[in-house]
């Protein structure tokens, strides 16, 4: 049953890129890219990542689309033309951008699969060892918090410096 919704909300999502790309007006832009991020967030939940279909849906959905929409105010609704060799140019680089994912991931293991290296090797020893490493019973926790606790802290910063910038760009008052 999670395949059959997973795969509508997939077609949901190609439509959703196909009306942002293809949009002459930029606020509908907007609307669809806004659409996309919720539908990844969907995407994340069935696939049980809650984690990141929470940050998806903050990230993604909200605050990207209210800062598209805070450049918007800035600007024409209407977009520019783009010259025609550069779209051909941009339709290679997506579609062999497309291809070299498709390609790398034909490598790794089925998705839910238990004899998976992840599922064998790494999942087991963080569920066994994370009271007695970290003193904390909820797994996630851990692993975000203590395992990968640089890593978060790299996301924080670079979260934080691309707000300052965003807000640095949008600033009404500039000197």
């Amino acid at each position: 049953m999670s395949e059959l919704i997973l795969a509508g909300l997939l077609a949901l999502l190609v439509a959703l890129a196909v009306v942002a790309v293809r949009a002459p007006d930029l606020l509908l832009a907007v609307i669809a890219l806004g659409a996309y991020g919720f539908v990844m967030s969907l995407i994340w939940a069935v696939m049980g990542a809650l984690d990141v279909a929470f940050t998806e849906a903050v990230v993604g959905a909200g605050a990207t689309t209210v800062l598209f929409l805070a450049a918007l105010l800035r600007m024409s609704r209407r977009r520019s033309p783009a010259a025609s060799p550069l779209r051909w140019v941009a339709l290679a680089v997506a579609l062999g951008t497309g291809g070299a994912v498709l390609g790398v991931t034909s490598g790794l293991p089925r998705w839910g699969d238990p004899t998976s290296a992840p599922a064998t090797h790494v999942s087991p020893r963080y569920l066994v060892r994370t009271l007695s490493e970290t003193a904390t019973p909820n797994a996630v926790t851990s692993v975000l918090a203590d395992y990968r606790g640089y890593d978060t802290l790299v996301e924080t910063t670079v979260i934080l410096t691309a707000g300052l910038g965003c807000w640095l760009l949008l600033n009404p008052r500039r000197r």
